[in-house]
């Protein structure tokens, strides 16, 4: 039996058995990240470069690709490495690190796409207020509490998590830190703390998705009593892409920390992991980009103008 002060390493979940299986997770995992990195950072690019962009929901837009960016460079890098040289290692330090960005990042997008609501919800249900309850000061604000409240929410889950004696050996069946698993290795004493870590997430989750339910059900009442079909297309198309990026995070990330033990397996977890933590940063700029026209705009004028210049 080992405990938490002689760990030095953790072992990861191995992908694959042979070297060929290896190889294809590494150019899967390759592309998914190059999406990620490329479809986020022409966001990134086009609303910072565009000023007729900078307004409340792209300055948010930009935030949340940040995040996404964060997700992705936190986790697939390491599987890469591991399906690429045919290792499962990663030291305790390094997993602990990976555990806080992961919490700190999609803790931030979480907390960002509740004040994604918010703003949705102050355009289409008080518009003549909008100004002035979404200024600019108002909104640095509201995403410097997003990303403080990721990171205090991921230093308090850390802290709590590594604090715990290990005594069920090293082995992750996970092909990155994530908390349950590490959890699954602690003392049979240390439930208590499981069950804190657990409170704690579905109190935040479950005031910000009574928040998200809230906002939208006004939002519906305001947008079904607009007597244009143009006006109602319009508003339900600014919301639509927030709604389907709402319901792909929260879907994937409760049913992946809550499903019941009788139907978990490894293949399963892991292709929930990879549902909640490596396709949203790949698919949410593409989600945004299809449904804003302007957003479409903005960065086919981005482009257009990189390649006139060269």
């Amino acid at each position: 039996m080992s405990n938490s002060s002689t760990i030095s390493h953790f072992l990861l979940l191995t992908l694959a058995d042979t070297r060929q299986l290896q190889l294809l997770h590494f150019c899967l995992f390759l592309g998914i990240s190059l999406t990620a990195l490329l479809a986020n950072g022409l966001i990134i690019s086009t609303v910072a470069c565009g000023h007729h962009l900078h307004t409340p929901m792209f300055f948010f837009l930009l935030n949340l690709a940040l995040t996404d960016l964060g997700c992705i460079c936190t986790t697939v890098p390491k599987a890469m490495h591991n399906s690429l040289w045919d290792t499962r290692n990663i030291s305790y330090e390094g997993c602990a690190a990976q555990v806080f960005l992961l919490v700190f990042f999609l803790g931030t997008e979480y907390f960002l796409l509740t004040v994604m609501c918010y703003d949705r919800y102050v355009s289409i249900c008080k518009p003549l207020h909008y100004g002035t309850l979404l200024a600019s000061r108002t909104c640095a604000h509201m995403a410097a509490a997003a990303w403080a409240s990721g990171f205090f929410t991921a230093l308090l889950h850390t802290a709590n998590t590594f604090a715990l004696p290990l005594c069920q050996g090293n082995a992750l069946g996970q092909f990155f830190c994530e908390i349950p698993h590490i959890l699954k290795l602690t003392c049979s004493d240390s439930n208590h703390r499981k069950l804190g870590f657990l409170a704690v997430n579905v109190c935040l989750s479950f005031g910000c998705f009574v928040f998200i339910v809230f906002s939208y059900v006004q939002i519906f009442r305001v947008v079904l009593r607009i007597p244009s079909e143009q006006g109602r297309h319009k508003a339900f198309s600014t919301c639509l892409p927030h709604l389907a990026v709402v319901s792909l995070f929260l879907s994937t990330g409760t049913f992946a920390y809550l499903k019941p033990p009788s139907i978990s397996s490894p293949s399963l977890d892991l292709s929930l992991s990879v549902l909640y933590s490596v396709v949203p940063p790949a698919l949410n700029p593409l989600i945004y980009s299809l449904r804003n026209q302007e957003l479409k705009a903005a960065v086919w004028t981005l482009m257009t103008g990189c390649f006139q210049e060269h």
